[in-house]
């Protein structure tokens, strides 16, 4: 029992990683319907940018800071330059114009930070907390609390401030949100100023954890089934969807991989994925869209 868990509690932590990539996603398409496929290029390039700045010697508090400011300038000179452009678009174009924009941003990120390696050092280990009864990593339990203070903020400011209520209303139907005054691209550069502070989150957690590399923008392939499971228009069904994924992988590698002779973690959360997509394709909180034709 103690095994079980201590896999189940592992499988939990990391799908609040998962998560926290995920919620970039909802972000951007609650506002405007967008799937951006370039949120794992944008972890990539926080990360880089982060542990640029620590290895030229700022404090972490500091080099937080400043990356921060550079995700928001960039964020927000995407949403302008390139999505602002095709707000009438068709939703494929839209979605390869998010595909080209993430291979940008990768080049990018290499000709300005090369392509070299890091380590990121946050004072936080990944070793088991001393004393208790379960292994529980300090990294894992310091990534479940900053997760969960980012999702209770973004719960407040998408119940509590006009903005959030904007965007909900935008979410919901954007041309009667558009006739009643609201400020559409104002609100569309907030979605993506707040996708760029996620993805700042995440980089600094992935890449403690697995260090910064060019693959670490794949992650964005760890966040498609929980978009899936969660539904794509829902903060707390990104969050059921990942902490579902992150424990069914794990228990499916300890218990079922063995079976069929492993390796199973990698795939098993498309299974589940599709499973979902036959069975309720709008995910376990997500919006069924009822259109008239």
């Amino acid at each position: 029992m103690i095994f079980f868990l201590e896999v189940l509690i592992g499988g939990l932590l990391a799908g609040v990683m998962y998560t926290m990539v995920a919620l970039g996603f909802v972000l951007i398409y609650k506002a405007s319907g967008v799937f951006n496929f370039a949120q794992g290029s944008m972890v990539l390039f926080a990360a880089l940018t982060l542990v640029t700045l620590l290895e030229h010697g700022l404090p972490l508090l500091l080099a937080f800071g400043a990356a921060l400011l550079v995700m928001l300038v960039l964020a927000v000179a995407i949403e302008r330059a390139v999505l602002r452009q095709l707000v009438n678009a068709p939703p494929m174009a839209l979605f390869l114009a998010t595909l080209g924009l993430a291979f940008v941003l990768e080049g990018l990120a290499q000709l300005v930070y090369g392509t070299q390696v890091h380590g990121l050092e946050i004072g936080i280990s990944d070793a088991p907390i001393r004393g208790l009864p379960l292994e529980v990593s300090k990294l894992d339990l310091f990534a479940g609390a900053v997760a969960a203070a980012l999702v209770t903020v973004l719960g407040v400011l998408f119940q509590k401030t006009r903005s959030g209520v904007g965007l909900r209303a935008v979410a919901d139907d954007p041309i009667a949100a558009l006739a009643v005054g609201l400020d559409l691209p104002r609100l569309w550069a907030i979605a993506w100023a707040g996708a760029g502070v996620v993805a700042l989150v995440a980089g600094l957690l992935w890449g403690a954890r697995v260090g910064v590399q060019f693959s670490l923008s794949l992650v964005v392939l760890k966040a498609l089934p929980v978009l899936i499971i969660g539904g794509f228009s829902s903060i707390g069904g990104v969050i059921a969807g990942g902490l579902l994924v992150g424990a069914s992988e794990k228990l499916a590698e300890v218990y079922v991989g063995p079976l069929v002779g492993g390796g199973i973690e990698s795939w098993f959360p498309y299974v589940l994925a599709v499973g979902f997509l036959l069975v309720r394709p709008t995910g376990l909180l997500g919006e069924r869209l009822m259109e008239r034709v």
